[in-house]
């Protein structure tokens, strides 16, 4: 192929190398071929072809991308829509807000949301929103990997039921060419939005076409009170009776739960994701169940929420608040230990959505953030882990590869000006 390649004109680079790069304390060369990890070998021998990209990160460790579990993309246009209310009137507020919304407003306020988390060290999210096919072409044109969902909301009216039904069918099989860097799953708001039909159809229509399902799941105790009104049981409780929980649903919040809710996730294999900052800001509560879901079983994972609860979409500072907040209510420095934090943004979230990916390992996916090291933050002794988690920013990100391809180099994602521009255009149309 080199052969041919010199005689067309064309140029192929046998992917990339990441020279002198600390990876788990070692000094490292990574070699990228393709969207793969093909090796780690100690710093200077890697074998590569003469035509790879040398790339020095001297001062810099390498980390597998982060993955947000849990977000709104396209509400990075809404911050600020309801500060200082409770959760009841914020959402009616967002809904409210949601209906001045059209295509053009999802394609640019993705694009502000990829651009975001590329700049935090995001390279995967799975994301709840509407109009899915014009997020897919915000993420597509960003480079990260993404599970974009079609989302059910019919507030118990048969015409939404059928009219969301029918969408559902069509954007799936217009997701069937999509890039293999971007999903598609199907989305169930919560209990309390969705008719019971609907949430039948759904988690059939996910199950029958071999798709994650997503949902809300006793994010405020309200939601708990109100389903035990209306069913006799527990959020949890209800959606296991009607056999939607399973290996592939994906649920979000998961704070309000009894002993025998954990024993149910856990027994179905459902992953729980975590999303602190969102649960703080709207007083849903705090008493994030982590260590007794973490010792049942549970793959727990962490998530942003969407900007017009969370404010940004930086999963290091939601890592942080949530192993602070964990430590203060259960009075014990040893909660939520490092490891399984970070494990809970890269590893455990690729586990959740069945990619090879969340870990440096030969024949992952390469999803890999550079973390520079030369700042103040990094200069004590302490364990990597500690000064990135408790003591850095996202900014000391420095690079950023999804599937084998630089997002960002050296802090700059390419377009990002005209990105910031047109989203402000888009904005001031809504107001």
């Amino acid at each position: 192929m080199f052969i041919l390649a010199k005689i067309f004109g064309f140029h192929f680079m046998d992917g990339i190398l990441l020279r002198n790069v600390m990876s788990d304390g070692r000094n490292c060369d990574i070699h990228i071929k393709g969207n793969i990890i093909s090796d780690i070998a100690p710093a200077g021998e890697a074998k590569v072809g003469e035509d790879v990209e040398i790339v020095d990160c001297s001062g810099k460790t390498a980390l597998p991308g982060m993955v947000n579990m849990h977000t709104h993309a396209a509400m990075t246009l809404l911050r600020g829509v309801g500060e200082d209310i409770c959760f009841p009137e914020w959402i009616d507020r967002i809904w409210t807000e949601e209906e001045k919304i059209d295509e053009e407003y999802i394609y640019w306020a993705t694009k502000v949301a990829c651009l975001e988390m590329a700049k935090t060290g995001t390279t995967t999210f799975l994301d709840q929103y509407w109009m899915a096919p014009a997020a897919e072409k915000a993420v597509q044109e960003s480079g990260l990997r993404a599970v974009l969902s079609y989302v059910h909301l019919d507030h118990y009216d048969p015409v939404k039921s059928g009219l969301q039904r029918r969408e559902c069918e069509a954007v799936y099989e217009a997701s069937l060419s999509w890039p293999a860097t971007i999903g598609f799953s199907v989305a169930v708001h919560s209990v309390y939005s969705v008719s019971e039909q609907q949430i039948l159809w759904a988690a059939g229509f996910a199950a029958d076409h071999g798709l994650k399902l997503n949902i809300h799941l006793c994010e405020t105790e309200k939601e708990v009170s109100d389903c035990r009104a209306a069913h006799g049981m527990s959020p949890v409780r209800y959606l296991d009776s009607l056999g939607v929980l399973g290996p592939d649903v994906i649920a979000a919040h998961t704070l309000w739960l009894d002993d025998d809710d954990i024993r149910i996730l856990a027994e179905k294999g459902v992953s729980c994701v975590h999303n602190i900052n969102s649960n703080l800001k709207l007083a849903s509560g705090y008493r994030f169940p982590y260590n007794e879901l973490r010792d049942a079983g549970v793959n727990l994972c962490i998530g942003t929420d969407g900007c017009a609860s969370s404010n940004n979409l930086d999963l290091l500072e939601a890592m942080k608040t949530a192993a602070l907040v964990q430590k203060a209510w259960r009075n014990d420095p040893a909660a939520m230990p490092l490891e399984e934090l970070f494990a809970m943004s890269t590893a455990n979230g690729a586990k959740a959505l069945g990619l090879d990916s969340g870990i440096l390992r030969c024949g992952s996916l390469a999803d890999i953030i550079l973390v520079d090291t030369g700042s103040s933050f990094f200069l004590s002794d302490a364990p990597f882990m500690a000064n990135f988690i408790y003591s850095a920013h996202s900014d000391s990100v420095s690079s950023v590869i999804c599937d084998g391809k630089f997002v960002m180099r050296d802090r700059t994602v390419p377009g990002e000006h005209e990105i910031l521009a047109e989203a402000a255009k888009v904005l001031s149309k809504l107001k």
